[in-house]
């Protein structure tokens, strides 16, 4: 399955990074990803991270990110949405 999105300006650069850390991720087979993690792969704080996806669990078509557990590090769940 392929999952490329045309973000067409709608998120801040942070975020669109964010989406594709997330997508190369489900296309590898993840589905939960640590705060703590994506940060230290793309360079951001954990805040900044966790900032951005709880705005992007709000205004993202293109995948559903549910914060899923708190374990030393916020866990979420993504998904790629139904189209």
């Amino acid at each position: 399955m392929n999952h490329r999105f045309n973000f067409h300006g709608r998120y801040t650069d942070t975020q669109k990074r964010i989406i594709s850390y997330l997508t190369s991720g489900i296309t590898k087979g993840g589905q939960y990803f640590k705060s703590k993690y994506i940060a230290k792969d793309l360079g951001l704080s954990s805040k900044e991270v966790g900032t951005n996806l709880a705005i992007l669990a709000e205004i993202c078509d293109e995948l559903e990110i549910k914060r899923w557990s708190y374990s030393n590090s916020t866990t979420w769940k993504v998904m790629p949405r139904a189209v």
